[in-house]
């Protein structure tokens, strides 16, 4: 009887593997700051289509629905553009980009994509599509093709190029999520959730009886601020009118004139307007143990019509932290819909689903090239000074 493969997510090593195999290939060569503890970022293509609207090809490949030969015979597309010496995408507008990347995976493996963080916080929103597909950012087992990502910039024009990476894949095999019980057991020998208020006990892990639990862990939104904070600064709010933001430029832009800082409220609450963009944290700092990976995960609609983020990946090691200080804040991309929507301090927010690692990734977060926010509190991207 062959044994059965074993389930989880695949890690830094067999990601390499997957490379070295074939089953991920890619136009130019995969270069080693892509390949993450637990994810490969995945870069832009050298075309942008601007397209009319969202689609999905559930009934043909994406390619037939673009025009293989001529896009303006498209009913998508309204015009192509080159992305190798960089383009501007404007706010409001959907494109379609083909990506570097493309998948030949075995039928043991599949995947699931999600926008990297700095992605979520300027309000890039992004999804990857895949040929004969019914939804968006689900790779199904032995998927062998060409991938695709939907970007709609909201509340940012911002400046793209070929080569950048936007969002992210995970590879996984079989079901490794882990279950409510185990995440209690989890906790009292290894800590996920720590207490982040203005009390003197900040540091030290939430009890088990104070966890909530429903196929994941319920986190909390915290209007209060740091505790050592001066400027009682708890959010930042985009602002409708700006310039375009160059995604190749790190640590260049200030902040003032790209947001509003939301300061704290004598009562602890903050009125969300419909349709405007909202940078929050976490109540709770979050640790993901080595042998773990995490997600984060939309809420249930009936607790209000708002969306709580759009990056969602934790790697192992994330919010290991060093000294007395454990645990990183979850950083929050909201946009309300329909209605205004009061929110208050410790209102329970969003949920994180821990799943099993196939192994512990020979590079964790922290010590990986790209982790930009291994200490974070409330922070913006890394675009911003």
């Amino acid at each position: 009887m062959a044994k059965s493969p074993r389930q989880g997510i695949l890690p830094y090593q067999e990601i390499h593997r997957c490379i070295q195999q074939g089953a991920i290939q890619a136009d130019v060569p995969i270069e080693e700051p892509q390949i993450q503890p637990a994810s490969l970022d995945l870069r832009l293509g050298r075309t942008a289509y601007r397209l009319i609207s969202s689609f999905l090809p559930e009934r043909s490949d994406v390619k037939s629905r673009l025009g293989a030969f001529d896009a303006y015979k498209s009913d998508l597309v309204m015009y192509e553009m080159d992305l190798t010496q960089g383009a501007i995408l404007e706010k409001g507008h959907v494109y379609l980009v083909p990506l570097l990347e493309h998948l030949h995976l075995p039928k043991t493996l599949r995947g699931r994509t999600n926008p990297k963080s700095s992605t979520g916080r300027l309000d890039i929103f992004t999804r990857v599509i895949t040929d004969l597909n019914v939804g968006f950012d689900e790779i199904r087992a032995g998927y062998h093709g060409p991938l695709y990502l939907e970007v709609v910039p909201r509340s940012f024009t911002i400046h793209v190029c070929t080569g950048l990476a936007l969002n992210q894949l995970r590879l996984i095999a079989g079901r490794p999520t882990v279950l409510d019980t185990q995440l209690a057991t989890l906790h009292g020998k290894t800590p996920l959730l720590f207490a982040n208020g203005q009390t003197v006990k900040t540091n030290a892990p939430l009890a088990t009886s104070e966890i909530r639990r429903n196929h994941g862990l319920f986190l909390r939104i915290d209007l209060q601020g740091a505790p050592q904070s001066q400027n009682n600064i708890v959010g930042y709010r985009a602002k409708k009118n700006s310039h375009v933001i160059d995604l190749t430029k790190i640590g260049c832009y200030a902040a003032v004139d790209f947001w509003e800082p939301l300061y704290r409220h004598p009562n602890a609450t903050i009125l969300l307007e419909p349709e405007e963009f909202y940078i929050l944290a976490s109540k709770e700092r979050i640790h993901v143990p080595p042998e773990y990976a995490a997600e984060m995960v939309a809420y249930e609609a009936g607790c209000g019509e708002l969306r709580t983020h759009y990056a969602g990946f934790f790697d192992p090691g994330f919010g290991a932290g060093s000294g007395s200080r454990k645990g990183t804040q979850a950083v929050l991309e909201v946009r309300p819909h329909d209605v205004p929507f009061m929110i208050h301090d410790g209102q329970t927010f969003f949920k994180v689903v821990y799943e099993k690692m196939r192994a512990i990734p020979t590079k964790l977060y922290g010590s990986a090239s790209g982790s930009s926010y291994h200490r974070q509190g409330l922070t913006l991207s890394k675009h911003f000074q």
